[in-house]
């Protein structure tokens, strides 16, 4: 590991890497479940209301031990951190594949609130830019790729291995995604560069890959709370669309490959959107980048609110790429006015809101459904909301370069 660090290329393996890490972390603990969720009705005879409630749990507890396992990153490691979580999610699959209530279920998603924080996006983000500041939205946009690969690949996973071996065996050969990544991490990451690295490889990271804003200070700062909203209000809209778009489609009579195709659709394009408008943000002013993804977000609601099962796929593209901007700009903004210093606890304390925000969207939106007999409601809280992050983004006041980053800024 020590003479791959010193590779020139090594910086962009770790952003291919990162990618690779949300890609399972985020596949296996979110994004890969909702076309389980007719095989849990069909069996347990659940609601949708309380299946859903297990995300609530993942995002809710996830926020909360955020900022623990932030001081944690900072002290230990991402490294580390990933380790352990790894070795969580090999858990909770086997768990699953044995789910015989809804309180084992429930269990099981509060095990996996633990993986998202251990080897979820915080972790993947602040990894990244301790190896990158000049090239940081470039290598940010390729590693937030992972989440939406997550999104492609195991819903595809998961309805092929219910119709081949059944929900249950499903989970079971999914441990062995983690248990890949615990090998691979153990033997090909390492958390930052360090002056022999740097001095080896001219495209390495800052001088100083440390640098940054107490977290006493940010959380003084009225940017760091206007981002802690527009990440609360977006996730809720997004993580209730993605969780909800199988159902909504089933319910209209598409078949399960079809709706589990809308899901990998909506992925798909956030993943060019998280690439395009991270590539964009190194070029082009980083604020309007910021206004255009929203408005982006806030078409493909809109065509949602229409409530026009043809438009779909419209809303689908418009909503998954305006959201892979989003998400980039979020975390690229983040580090950008803050550093990397405290960049665990800072992330962290972000996570607190935009977990909560993500779990309630995706419980409430079954709640609301379960009340109403209908997603019409959701659909105009999501517009709302989005509404609301265009206002708080006024607010963000982006600094020319990282705070403490020297002038000769590397990659």
């Amino acid at each position: 590991m020590e003479s791959l660090s010193k590779n020139r290329m090594y910086p962009w393996f770790i952003a291919i890497f990162a990618a690779v890490v949300l890609m399972v972390s985020n596949g296996q603990t979110i994004s890969g479940l909702s076309v389980f969720d007719r095989a849990f009705i069909d069996e347990f005879g659940w609601s949708r209301g309380e299946i859903k409630f297990r995300d609530m749990i993942t995002l809710l507890l996830a926020g909360l031990v955020a900022p623990l396992f932030g001081i944690l990153i900072d002290r230990l490691g991402v490294r580390r951190c990933m380790l352990a979580g790894w070795v969580l999610l090999i858990l909770g699959n086997i768990a699953y594949s044995r789910l015989g209530s809804l309180a084992e279920l429930y269990l099981v998603h509060a095990l996996f609130s633990f993986v998202l924080v251990a080897c979820g996006l915080n972790a993947a983000v602040i990894l990244v830019s301790k190896w990158f500041t000049r090239k940081r939205g470039t290598a940010i946009g390729i590693a937030l790729m992972g989440t939406s690969l997550g999104g492609i690949v195991f819903p595809q996973y998961g309805t092929a291995m219910i119709e081949a071996l059944g929900w249950r065996g499903a989970f079971a050969w999914g441990s062995l995604f983690p248990a890949v990544m615990l090998v691979a991490t153990w033997l090909l990451v390492k958390d930052k560069p360090d002056v022999a690295d740097s001095a080896a490889n001219a495209a390495a990271a800052a001088p100083d890959p440390d640098a940054g804003v107490p977290f006493a200070e940010a959380l003084r700062s009225r940017s760091f709370w206007a981002l802690a909203i527009i990440a609360m209000t977006t996730f809720y809209t997004v993580l209730g669309t993605q969780a909800h778009i199988f159902f909504y489609m089933t319910d209209a009579q598409f078949n399960p490959q079809v709706a589990t195709n809308a899901i990998s659709l909506f992925f798909f394009c956030a993943l060019v959107g998280k690439f395009i408008f991270g590539l964009a943000a190194d070029y082009f002013d980083k604020r309007l980048v910021f206004y255009g993804n929203l408005l982006v977000m806030l078409v493909g609601s809109l065509i949602l609110i229409r409530m026009d099962v043809a438009l779909i796929w419209i809303a689908v593209t418009a909503f998954g790429l305006g959201w892979g901007g989003v998400y980039t700009m979020i975390q690229l903004t983040v580090m950008n006015i803050f550093g990397t210093r405290d960049a665990g606890k800072i992330l962290g304390t972000i996570t607190v809101l935009d977990a909560s925000g993500g779990g309630l969207g995706i419980w409430l939106t079954g709640v609301i459904y379960d009340t109403t007999g209908s997603y019409e409601l959701p659909f105009l809280i999501f517009a709302g909301l989005i509404v609301v992050a265009l206002a708080a983004l006024t607010q963000v006041r982006q600094p020319a370069q990282v705070p403490g980053a020297t002038a000769a800024a590397a990659t």
